[in-house]
C-alpha cells in the first residue's frame, strides 16, 4: 500500500475510535470482565467490535489475559 493508503486507514480508525469513545470504555469493560469470568467470549468481542478497533479490543484482553511470547 502507500504511504497516503496508510495515512488514510490510520485517520478511518482515528475517526471510529473518536466517534465512539463514549461506548467504546464501557463495552471494552464488559470485555474484560466477560474473559476474567470465562463467559461467551466471542459474544462480547462482536458486541465490542462495533465501538472498539482492533487494537482497542487486543489491548483489553491483554491486560487481563497477558500475552504470549514464544520462548525462542
Amino acid at each position: 500500500s502507500t504511504e497516503a493508503e496508510k495515512e488514510d486507514q490510520l485517520a478511518a480508525c482515528h475517526a471510529f475510535q473518536q466517534r465512539h469513545a463514549a461506548k467504546a470504555a464501557a463495552a471494552l469493560e464488559k470485555l474484560k470482565h466477560v474473559a476474567i469470568t470465562g463467559g461467551n467470549l466471542f459474544e462480547a468481542m462482536m458486541d465490542t467490535a462495533q465501538v472498539a478497533s482492533l487494537g482497542q479490543i487486543s489491548a483489553a484482553l491483554y491486560e487481563v489475559g497477558g500475552q504470549y511470547r514464544r520462548n525462542l
